[in-house]
């Protein structure tokens, strides 16, 4: 077979975890659009129904990096498969929920489903795709992410406009047994490293309080919660996560994976990816505010103009596989960032007044162009950089920077907003994300020298 192309076998086992990793995006944002629905249904309040979006990134968190080390030890494809089990009955669950409590606890395994799946798809990917078209495997699902994440909000109103939230899990049920079974018959095995290694339980758990504590926190800081209570949350989780650090060191497969982190490439990568989903995170959460406070167009509106971004970075991902195919990836991806930060520029430069939707959407697609560009070479970048045997670590700790920069970035947002005038804030978020977007870019241009080698 052509060592660039694909088995029957290898494409199919490839929609199998497609379907999971749009079943697990579309989880956040069907169900974001009906907190209102569901807050009337189990006579909540607005802040309440939060916790129903919440307790699902937060479960995904605490166990991303304890789930990676059981897939790295056992199996990927064991953990993909017992994921998508837990997460199929958990949308069941969900769907059949008769109060708050119930729906909180469906969650949560949703979560974990996902959290399993989340931990050892990049590793599964490694698996299937042949070194030379890797890239092209790390676009597909960054492509597909894209996808999900812009048609959720449409997806759901669909849904909405002729069932009743109900269906919004429901929906999971065929795709995730379909999954399943394609899974189960085609996914890659990966034997054990060492029989004789053990699951490191005590690092589980510590992993598990610090990261619950401390995004935690930092969620209720975003929801403007008590200040004191969650101020000594996150000295908890911090202190608590001395404790952790210092655990993993000599070990020989530590669960935070501290002795990647000395591989000079992987921890840049890491460094690059926090950086620039802080950015996207500052940027998109705090543009809508501009449209609709500032520039004064309607909510119909505003969210049609948030669409060009995600779309855009959904055009590109393919695109820069077959760059980081023949260029260098550190520097694709300093290029990306590099024309993210014009696009956050541009938007800066934006008027007050006499503003067409024009002008709008094609800064808005620049911010997603740059994003495609970089997001697809940092991802192969942090993946090659790392032992095969501890793709699964790495994978997971790729999904964790994630996550924390994201969480970073509407921190950051909230603070902004709360010491800054109505006026200027989207402007302060918008100059944060333009330095944040700098840093990575730079931070990609230092590694591109070493990644050369690494690839050849």
């Amino acid at each position: 077979m052509d060592s660039r192309k694909l088995s029957l076998k290898k494409y199919a086992a490839v929609i199998a975890i497609l379907i999971v990793l749009v079943m697990t995006v579309l989880d956040v944002t069907l169900v974001n659009v009906a907190l209102p629905v569901m807050a009337d249904k189990f006579a909540i309040s607005d802040s309440e129904a939060v916790w129903i979006v919440t307790i699902y990134q937060l479960a995904i968190t605490m166990l991303l990096l304890p789930l990676s080390s059981v897939g790295d030890l056992f199996s990927y494809r064991r953990n993909f498969l017992a994921g998508v089990a837990i997460f199929s009955v958990a949308s069941v669950l969900c769907a059949t929920s008769c109060s708050f409590t119930v729906i909180l606890v469906a969650r949560a395994l949703q979560g974990i489903g996902a959290a399993c799946v989340m931990s050892v798809n990049i590793a599964l990917t490694r698996l299937i795709y042949p070194r030379n078209i890797l890239g092209r495997g790390m676009a597909l699902n960054a492509m597909v992410i894209a996808i999900a994440t812009a048609a959720g909000p449409t997806i759901a109103g669909c849904i909405l406009s002729v069932a009743s939230w109900h269906w919004l899990f429901l929906i999971n049920v065929p795709f995730g047994i379909a999954a399943f079974f394609i899974g189960r018959r085609l996914l890659p095995h990966n034997p054990p490293k060492e029989r004789s290694q053990k699951f490191d339980w005590i690092s589980g758990m510590e992993n598990t309080i610090v990261f619950g504590l401390i995004f935690y926190a930092l969620g209720s800081f975003a929801r403007k919660g008590d200040m004191v209570t969650n101020s000594c949350l996150l000295c908890a989780g911090v202190i608590a996560g001395v404790f952790y650090v210092r655990r993993q060191f000599g070990r020989e497969t530590p669960m935070l994976p501290v002795d990647l982190f000395g591989i000079r490439l992987y921890s840049l990568s890491i460094a690059t990816s926090v950086c620039s989903f802080i950015a996207q995170n500052l940027a998109m959460i705090s543009l809508p505010f501009l449209f609709f406070n500032n520039l004064g167009f309607s909510e119909i509106t505003t969210g049609l103009l948030m669409t060009p971004w995600p779309l855009a970075t959904m055009i590109l991902s393919p695109m820069a596989a077959r760059f980081v195919e023949r260029h260098n990836p550190g520097i694709t991806a300093a290029a990306g960032m590099g024309i993210f930060a014009v696009g956050i520029t541009m938007m800066l430069l934006i008027p007050h007044s006499g503003v067409s939707e024009w002008d709008i959407a094609w800064r808005m697609a620049l911010c997603g162009i740059g994003f495609g560009l970089f997001q697809t070479p940092n991802s192969i970048v942090m993946v090659i950089a790392t032992p095969i045997h501890r793709t699964g670590s790495a994978g997971g700790m790729q999904s964790t920077a994630r996550l924390v920069g994201q969480t970073l970035g509407a921190t950051i947002v909230t603070l902004i907003f709360a010491v800054s005038s109505p006026g200027a804030s989207v402007s302060v978020c918008l100059y944060t994300a333009l330095g944040m977007a700098l840093v990575a870019g730079l931070l990609s241009l230092t590694r591109s020298s070493r990644i050369g080698s690494t690839l050849s």
